[in-house]
């Protein structure tokens, strides 16, 4: 079992090189939720052709913001969240902390129904035990840590890339390309939603990188981190977007609504190859599943730290806060299980509109304001220089929040400003520029008093005098 969880990483205990984020993101990425993904925007009326190339356009951007949070991990040996305790105080950082922990939820019980029903059909028990038995494994592989996720992320990646290399040659037997070039009409909507799911399922990983890049050595390059990063989750997520846009396009209503079964049925409908299939689904959303619950409990004890001001936990701490990820994850797959597709669109959407003004406020900070240097040990102290609750980020935040709105298109809620618009969901692009651009010039960075060139203070990162090392990074 790990024995780190939200205190800095002592450089003795850094290991790894940056390729273990490629093949770590690889791996969350080549899944059948992200095959779902693909193919909702040709559902939702895109043409294959341009469905392809909006996904792709997406994963670019929305990868290369992610990437940039992966690039933070090395840099102050902590898990992604407790960074925000610099621009929204040590316990301002409950806000978005909160909100994180509903995404994590949400996406264990999304992953969980998909990988339910292919562990339903391997083990024959049909799919709610299915569901309850992947999210025991889940929480299982989440107890061990960080060691088991890089793991996990290796040995998913490697056969997760094989079965979508077969997969796909089974599906371009059925797909006639020629057809599905032909009609290619462009529509600036729907290219934009295309754009807007994919980017939209790389911001949503923001919250995550930093957890498991941490343990990289402190000299490790900043620029390698980021491109590894960017590799593994563009390649991995627009493989599977490709494969669920050519599928939903090829098959229509054979694969929508029935996903796992259609992949399954691309096999040749053998038992042996029906059987490894429905293994390499339920593997591919063991790694992503894993992340969420790992995610979810540095999430929870980051929260409950900054009110009881404590950094490390016991074991049996631990596993209680994994179990109770689990637990609501799955009571919500349960729950929503007959209702996933259209649910899960909007659930996408809405997630964006809250975590992309934080992504854009916490880089702004890390790479502009702060220049990549942070007191270590006053993101534990209320008192510290960071203080406890930094109002005017949450202000900006807020704003950030707000100026979304009217381009936020969804079932039960739409802006606005979306029909000028043509339909198009923009508020991912507004949110990201206009909140980074704020939180800048308003100074909101500034307004602690940081400096990046102050000294540490007498202090270290665990908060024991002597131990500098880590203070100030």
């Amino acid at each position: 079992m790990e024995r780190r969880s939200i205190e800095v990483v002592p450089d003795g205990e850094r290991h790894g090189r940056p390729f273990s984020q490629f093949t770590l993101w690889l791996s969350a990425n080549l899944q059948i939720t992200a095959v779902v993904t693909g193919a909702l925007a040709v559902v939702f009326g895109a043409a294959a052709p341009w469905a392809v190339a909006g996904l792709l356009i997406g994963n670019l951007l929305g990868g290369a913001v992610m990437a940039l949070h992966a690039a933070q991990g090395p840099r102050l040996g902590l898990p992604q969240m407790i960074s925000s305790r610099a621009q929204f105080g040590v316990r301002g950082a409950i806000v978005p902390l909160l909100l994180v922990v509903v995404m994590y939820v949400g996406f264990f019980a999304a992953g969980t129904v998909l990988a339910g029903q292919a562990v339903g059909h391997l083990t024959g028990l049909g799919d709610t035990p299915g569901i309850v038995l992947f999210a025991l494994v889940t929480a299982a592989a989440a107890v061990a840590g960080y060691r088991v996720v890089h793991l996990l992320g290796r040995i998913a990646g490697l056969i997760g890339a094989v079965a979508f290399v077969f997969l796909g040659a089974r599906l371009l037997e059925r797909a006639d390309l020629s057809a599905l070039w032909h009609h290619h009409a462009f529509s600036l909507p729907l290219f934009l939603l295309a754009v807007s799911l994919s980017a939209s399922w790389q911001l949503a990983f923001g919250p995550y990188v930093a957890d498991y890049s941490r343990y990289l050595p402190r000299d490790t390059s900043g620029r390698s981190v980021f491109w590894w990063t960017l590799g593994g989750t563009t390649l991995g997520s627009q493989w599977s977007m490709t494969f669920g846009a050519l599928a939903a396009a090829t098959a229509g209503p054979a694969f929508t609504g029935h996903e796992v079964p259609y992949v399954v049925g691309l096999g040749g409908g053998g038992a042996l190859m029906t059987g490894v299939l429905y293994l390499v689904i339920a593997l591919g959303k063991l790694t992503i599943n894993v992340l969420n619950t790992y995610g979810g409990f540095m999430s929870l004890a980051t929260g409950v730290s900054a009110l009881r001001r404590r950094r490390e936990l016991s074991a049996g701490t631990r596993v209680a806060y994994i179990a109770g990820v689990m637990v609501a994850g799955t009571v919500v797959a349960l729950l929503g299980k007959d209702s996933f597709l259209s649910s899960f669109k909007d659930f996408l959407l809405f997630l964006l509109a809250f975590f992309t003004p934080w992504s854009a406020i916490n880089l702004a900070d890390f790479y502009w304001v702060s220049k990549e240097r942070y007191d270590l040990g006053a993101l534990f102290d209320p008192a510290g220089r960071y203080g406890s609750w930094r109002w005017r980020t949450i202000a900006v935040y807020v704003v950030g929040v707000a100026a979304q709105l009217p381009f936020i298109s969804s079932s039960f809620y739409t802006g606005p400003l979306v029909a000028p618009l043509g339909g198009a969901d923009v508020s991912w692009l507004v949110g990201l520029v206009l909140t980074a651009a704020l939180y800048v010039v308003c100074g909101a960075g500034r307004a602690s008093g940081r400096s990046g060139a102050e000294p540490a203070g007498p202090r270290g990162a665990r908060g024991e005098p002597g131990r500098d090392v880590n203070a100030r990074v």
